[in-house]
């Protein structure tokens, strides 16, 4: 067993399978001694657990809900890197992390929702997790998800 391995199962986290790609690209791309992953959406066992727009009011998605989510889509993200390097603990470093909200036109606690993404990073990779971030808010997202995460990280 690796050390990120033992790390995640101290946790209670266990990575999924990688979400297949939902249109023309794949999960991860090696460039150097980077990995960029596609947007990962929130999928668990091949399903978007809610859909919608992100805000306070009724009949949209919370924003806590959609931190959890961002959370999931992270670790879709670790799942897709998994895959590309072989072993997480290659990761030197997380370098960024980008989310997008669906937004709610009045909604502005996208920081929030996002750091669902960059609290499991930190909780995982300790200093090595420490990352530049983007949450930006935006009108839809694929198949009408609530967040979208991206990572790049360094391995060696």
């Amino acid at each position: 067993m690796s050390l990120i391995d033992d790390r995640l199962t101290e946790l209670g986290i266990s990575l999924p399978s990688v979400a297949a790609p939902v249109a023309a690209y794949v999960p991860a791309v090696t460039a150097g001694n980077l990995v960029w992953t596609s947007g990962q959406l929130p999928f668990v066992d091949g399903a978007l657990p809610e859909t919608g727009k992100v805000g306070v009011h009724e009949g949209n998605v919370s924003p806590d809900d959609a931190a959890t989510y961002a959370r999931t889509a992270a670790l879709n993200a670790l799942a897709a890197i998994k895959a590309e390097i072989g072993s997480l603990d290659r990761i030197v470093r997380v370098v960024k992390v980008v989310g997008f909200v669906a937004s709610n036109p009045d909604f502005t606690g996208q920081p929030a929702v996002i750091n669902g993404a960059s609290t499991v990073i930190g909780e995982i990779f300790g200093e090595r997790g420490v990352h530049a971030r983007s949450a930006v808010g935006v009108a839809v997202l694929p198949l009408d998800s609530p967040v979208e995460v991206e990572l790049v990280v360094e391995f060696a």
